[in-house]
């Protein structure tokens, strides 16, 4: 493997990324405290937006 290749293989996070990324942190966090006070609808939104919508964009961009 040339180190060209390597170069590309390895991830560079920029400041977008750590926005979503720390987005879908707060997102899970306020997620999982809400599902432990009792909220059934507002908490599994926050936590399919931390899950499938933040982390996966903050790690593609």
């Amino acid at each position: 493997m040339s180190d060209q290749s390597l170069a590309r293989s390895r991830l560079h996070f920029g400041p977008k990324n750590w926005l979503f990324l720390a987005a879908a942190g707060v997102s899970l966090a306020v997620g999982y405290w809400l599902l432990a006070q009792g909220s059934t609808t507002v908490a599994p939104v926050l936590l399919v937006l931390g899950y499938c919508v933040f982390f996966p964009v903050g790690l593609a961009l």
